[in-house]
């Protein structure tokens, strides 16, 4: 096995704009008068906006023009709180493993179901520190597909078998694994048998460790 590049999610992976995501999904569900619980936050992790609209309010007949109101009010309410995120809200290790992937002479890419990639990463000031974004605006079909992580590794002139996910999420670990790729799981016990290793973070990560724990 010779990895040449490591791969990050961006929610829940590089900044914990989860907590923001939920905040404005819960915003939105309430105004609708639909409950939005912490089974509903994990059932959407990963999803696309639209997927999460289709699962939030699977209950109700939703024409496409309904959807598209409901995104755009969702996003308003993220990009507000999103305005509060500073560079200090890149979690505990991340900034380590892209600085042990470059001294390894690795490429480091970003693949995210999100539409607000440019939008965080310029509140946190990292963009600098990849090779290559992809998002939702970048392929057709996003996680669980796994066209994100292809159109990376493509862009980092890599295949997937020479390339390391992190992943939160159960979609993005189905796209990484069907796309060919070695993945290791973040936060999810529920991740442990899917991802080839799982992580409560990144916090004590380190590049070679995780190198060792997935071809254990």
């Amino acid at each position: 096995m010779k990895l040449q590049a490591l791969i990050f999610d961006m929610d829940g992976v590089i900044t914990d704009t989860i907590k923001l995501h939920d905040r404005a999904w819960a915003q939105l569900a309430l105004e609708e008068n639909v409950p939005y619980t912490r089974a509903e936050s994990d059932a959407i992790r990963g999803l696309s906006r639209e997927d999460s609209i289709l699962h939030i309010f699977r209950h109700r007949s939703l024409d496409d023009s309904t959807i598209q109101t409901m995104m755009a009010r969702k996003n308003h309410y993220f990009l507000d709180y999103l305005q509060e995120m500073t560079p200090a809200d890149v979690l505990p290790g991340v900034r380590r493993l892209i600085e042990e992937a470059r001294a390894e002479g690795w490429k480091v890419g970003l693949a995210s179901s999100s539409r607000n990639v440019e939008d965080v990463l310029a509140k946190l000031d990292i963009r600098q520190s990849f090779d290559a974004i992809a998002d939702a605006y970048t392929v057709a079909r996003t996680k669980p597909a796994p066209d994100v992580f292809l159109w990376t590794a493509g862009r980092l002139g890599i295949s997937p078998h020479e390339a390391l996910i992190l992943e939160d999420s159960s979609a993005g670990v189905e796209a990484a694994l069907t796309g060919g790729f070695f993945v290791v799981g973040l936060g999810d016990p529920a991740l442990v048998g899917a991802a080839h290793h799982v992580l409560p973070n990144l916090g004590d990560a380190h590049l070679a460790e995780l190198l060792q724990a997935i071809t254990a």
